[in-house]
């Protein structure tokens, strides 16, 4: 019977107990297993020994087919027992391996001559029959290997030293660095759920990462993801700080993985949801936001230049709060690049379609023109504008900051919390209804301030809305000045 609650497991071998475990014991996720290996290795002095290896696995399909992986033969013989009925159940599995056959077992019997030899045209046509499947296997391994090259993440430029992983101007870790890196990855705890994948809090060389684990059928997020954070000179502050990228699988299963730096405050939307901001924290996170923001949409010209970037799905749950109180833009697995040597937008074929609460008018009225590359960053902006407007109502005003609003999410008087296409259009194109401003926003200069930038970002028509980077000259105004903190 599988257990509502994680179950407590023995833990043995440097590889399966994780960091800090007490008293050789690790604890499972709600629905786990505790299993015990014994695998044949050879000892210093070059003799074969069993080895004994314990822990916790997943509950969900890698840990499965682990615990199925013994039907499977191994080039080391190596076999495995899982159990999930109560706490250290795996201290009694005792996994043996599967006899080798006897060394003396009787020869073969030799067969019969054959009473006479073939006829020559029937070894030349066995000859042609052996001769055909060799070419047709040999095809079709070709073509596996060059359709399994084509989903490699693109090699990033070389990088001299780990030092330089957070220079500004570089892209990531060398191919076959990113690779090593996965492989040293140690898994932690789940820290969050969403429809791509998963996300992990994990450890590599003794500092906290985080692993974002994509489901099968978001190959092409995570192929475009890995694309976008390679681009040269993409490293901004404000941007998510990618690591590594990889894709490890055993044949039963695929993982394909995103290595990125670890921000322990979380998303802006989970951050805003216990957190009141006072006027200098506002305008800091605001921009940092829009400057990561200008970073994106801006084109650098030269021998390795950056193209200009759309990120296509602006929202607080895609921003991730720093400890030093600025924010970094992750989630790029919808991202166009504008190639301008060519003339054109890269987009990539991908199904997911961004966030229905945070889509530009155009884009739910189905007009976004897809071969004007700016048409994407004035989407951008109308999202930008609904996410400074979650940030203001979380900031404090008046006498003693005494006057602040609950945590919302835009629109959420007009529509569910999960709203379709259809709703969205009905009050963004048909009534074209936007978030409401309140009178003590325009009473605080910064807010104020914020105010005139978010409506003119959501304006109904796309020309009008402001540039990513001309609203960073407007908060660089009041972002440069020494504000007074509240208390």
């Amino acid at each position: 019977m599988r257990l509502s609650r994680g179950i407590v497991c023995e833990c043995a071998g440097a590889s399966a107990c994780p960091d800090g475990s007490a008293n050789g014991t690790c604890t499972t996720q709600p629905g786990g297993y505790c299993f015990a290996t014994v695998e044949e290795v050879l000892d210093d002095g070059g003799r074969l020994d069993l080895e004994r290896t314990a822990g916790c696995l997943p509950p969900d399909e890698s840990g499965f087919m682990q615990c199925k992986s013994s039907q499977v033969p191994h080039q080391h013989p190596k076999v495995i027992e899982c159990c999930s009925e109560a706490d250290l159940c795996n201290r009694r599995l005792r996994p043996q391996l599967a006899e080798p056959p006897p060394d003396d077992a009787p020869p073969a019997p030799r067969p019969a001559a054959p009473a006479a030899p073939p006829a020559p045209a029937l070894l030349v046509a066995i000859a042609l029959c052996v001769a055909l499947v060799a070419f047709i296997a040999a095809f079709l391994l070709l073509f596996r290997r060059r359709r399994r090259g084509c989903k490699r993440p693109p090699s990033p430029p070389a990088v001299s030293h780990h030092t330089e992983i957070t220079s500004g101007s570089g892209s990531g870790l060398p191919l076959l660095v990113q690779r090593t890196v996965a492989k040293q990855i140690q898994m932690v705890e789940s820290i969050g759920k969403g429809r791509y994948g998963e996300v992990w809090l994990a450890r590599w060389r003794g500092e906290k990462v985080a692993v974002k684990v994509f489901f099968t059928t978001e190959e092409a997020s995570w192929f475009r993801e890995t694309e976008i954070y390679q681009t040269v000179l993409m490293r901004h502050e404000n941007i998510l700080g990618f690591i590594a990228a990889d894709i490890k699988g055993t044949g039963s299963w695929t993982q394909m993985l995103l290595i990125t730096d670890y921000h322990e405050n979380g998303s802006l939307h989970d951050y805003l949801q216990t957190v009141v901001l006072d006027t200098h924290s506002l305008l800091t996170m605001a921009y940092s936001i829009v400057s990561g923001l200008a970073h994106l949409h801006m084109d650098i010209f030269g021998t390795k230049g950056k193209p200009a970037i759309a990120h296509r799905d602006i929202k607080s749950k895609n921003i991730l709060v720093k400890r030093n109180g600025q924010c970094a833009i992750a989630d790029f697995g919808l991202a166009v690049r504008y190639v301008a040597e060519r003339n054109e937008v890269d987009i990539a074929p991908n199904t997911r379609v961004g966030t229905r609460r945070y889509m530009a008018p155009e884009v739910l009225d189905e007009k976004l023109d897809v071969g004007n590359f700016e048409a994407f960053k004035m989407a951008d902006m109308y999202s930008l504008g609904l996410v400074l407007w979650e940030m203001c109502r979380r900031c404090a005003t008046g006498d003693k900051a005494q006057y602040v609003d609950a945590y919302a999410l835009p629109y959420y008087e007009h529509v569910p919390p999960d709203p379709s296409f259809e709703d969205m259009h009905a009050i963004i194109v048909a009534k074209g209804i936007r978030p409401i401003i309140p009178s003590r926003w325009l009473a605080s200069e910064p807010l104020a301030a914020l105010s005139a930038a978010m409506a003119e970002c959501w304006h109904a028509n796309p020309p009008v809305r402001l540039t990513a980077l001309r609203v960073k000259k407007t908060l660089a105004k009041f972002h440069n000045e020494p504000v007074a903190k509240l208390v």
